[in-house]
């Protein structure tokens, strides 16, 4: 066997689970990181000291000798501090770029004129403090267009120094729809001088700049969220504008599917759960899906009914379209129950809002995001429902199947790559798949759901397979051990022996 070699990661997010968190993303970059220090690699993650943080429960500490750092990004100065903490539940170090100035704002992400200007200090600060720290990274991991001016500094500003000698740089897409573009009459705030043409020079004529472009011009690699999507995003329909510059990269662009969590997200012992359950026994399952009915003031019904439930963003991608005539045909002519939580645009707020006042007991709706509720959801109902018009890859429908939640699905991006469609010929399958974005197919999916839902013996059989799946993050962050080496010229399996799981610390 080779020996076990250790890989120094600088990861740099704009937010992660438990601090900071308004998508998968935050999920992701707290997940993976975690894996890849159980796995013995120094990973030092990188995220804003967002306001919203709560400092109280975090055992954060000053880092004394990377207090009170400049970093210039046009005219303007910023004096920041770095404190160093761990992620909760692990070993794996989070540095916290603090600045009131940039960050201590109502809100994660803004439309203020500085937006741009809040990511570049967030990068340039992971870099500098590489510096200061002599930590030099093999890997610079840049998650989204936050991070993604990273590579193109490493090829400019960093070019020459000793730190980055070797340094191989990944930008990871968590979705394309998200680029960071600013004006070009800022590009003095990316400090290039005599490396500006660098930037992507007809977007630059056409007096903009955009931050996902760049990233991916110039990152060693770029992966993105799962198989399918990698694909999808060099075409004119997925690719939002980045299509050229992706199929230009070819294979070097790569599809990683996202891992699941699956201390976090297990229903044995789901820890907002007061019941537990497992595959081998889904009484309390039943059980809990009463108890959650009871406490949200539904009526549980008779027979056979079952529970739909949402836990999603409520935007456009999601695919809600296809919901605003079926759903109400649904309650109307069916027994069922529906439960959403999310929060995003007013139009699919009002519908929700409206659905559950016209179908009360019956139809329920929280406007907002709680994590509490979230796992009463994947763990009472019946099913759940995410017809997206695009999805990189989605993980509610991945901590669904964990939890026997039949998802409902369109076939595109991770969702093709983690539920197979039900073939009650063969009895294999995990779920229910459509293809077409159309409310025809958003019928034929929820007619299906119905049939088979009322065959008892047909749909323990779905929940069976569903509850076998796994997507492990020990699975997956050995995906990107075998990038990190293939970029790296290292052998792949002694990245992946790396040294023994650490215990997590808490």
């Amino acid at each position: 066997m080779p020996a076990a070699v250790k890989l120094n990661i600088c990861a740099i997010a704009s937010e992660v689970v438990p601090l900071a968190k308004t998508g998968g993303l935050a999920d992701v970059a707290s997940a993976l990181s975690r894996q890849l220090t159980a796995g013995g690699h120094d990973v030092r993650l990188f995220v804003p000291f967002y306001r919203q943080i709560a400092r109280d429960r975090l055992n954060a500490t000053r880092v004394e000798s990377l207090l009170g750092m400049q970093i210039t990004t046009g005219r303007e100065e910023y004096t920041i501090d770095i404190w160093r903490a761990n992620l909760p539940g692990s070993l794996t170090p989070v540095y916290l770029v603090e600045s009131d100035a940039l960050y201590a704002r109502a809100s994660l992400y803004t439309n203020d004129p500085d937006e741009h200007r809040r990511f570049l200090v967030l990068t340039r600060a992971a870099l500098e403090c590489c510096r200061r720290m002599n930590f030099r990274p093999h890997i610079v991991h840049s998650h989204d267009w936050h991070a993604a001016i990273a590579p193109l500094w490493l090829r400019s500003n960093y070019k020459a120094d000793p730190v980055f000698a070797g340094t191989k740089s990944v930008l990871t897409i968590h979705n394309i729809g998200y680029q960071g573009e600013f004006t070009s009459a800022n590009v003095a705030d990316l400090d290039l001088a005599g490396d500006a043409y660098l930037l992507h020079q007809d977007d630059l004529r056409a007096g903009k700049i955009n931050a996902l472009k760049n990233g991916i011009l110039h990152a060693s690699c770029v992966t993105t969220v799962s198989p399918t999507y990698a694909q999808e995003i060099t075409t004119p329909r997925y690719g939002m504008g980045m299509q050229d510059a992706l199929a230009a990269r070819g294979s070097d662009v790569r599809g990683i599917l996202n891992g699941v969590d699956y201390e976090e997200w297990d229903p044995r012992r789901d820890r907002y759960l007061p019941i537990h359950f497992g595959a081998h026994d889904l009484t309390p399952k039943a059980e809990l899906k009463r108890n959650f009915l009871l406490r949200q003031n539904m009526k549980a019904g008779t027979g056979r009914v079952p529970l739909f439930g949402i836990v999603s963003r409520l935007t456009s991608q999601k695919g809600f379209d296809l919901l605003t005539d079926t759903l109400p045909k649904l309650l109307s002519t069916h027994d069922v129950r529906v439960a959403v939580v999310g929060t995003g645009d007013a139009n699919y707020e009002s519908f929700f809002s409206r659905l559950a006042a016209k179908h009360a007991g019956r139809g329920w709706f929280f406007a907002g995001y709680d994590e509490s509720l979230a796992h009463w959801i994947e763990g009472a109902s019946d099913l759940f429902l995410m017809p997206s018009l695009y999805e990189p890859c989605g993980l509610n429908q991945m901590y669904s199947l964990r939890y026997g939640t039949i998802p409902v699905v369109r076939r595109t991006g991770g969702l093709a790559d983690s539920v197979q469609h039900f073939d009650p010929a063969t009895g294999t399958g995990t779920g229910i798949v459509f293809n077409d974005f159309d409310t025809a197919a958003m019928q034929w999916a929820l007619d299906m759901a119905m049939q088979w839902y009322q065959q008892p013996a047909l749909w323990e059989r779905i929940v069976q397979n569903a509850m076998r799946m796994d997507f492990s993050w020990e699975t997956q962050c050995n995906e990107y051990l075998k990038l990190f080496a293939g970029l790296l010229q290292l052998d792949a399996a002694a990245l992946i022996k790396g040294n023994p799981p650490q215990k997590a610390a808490g």
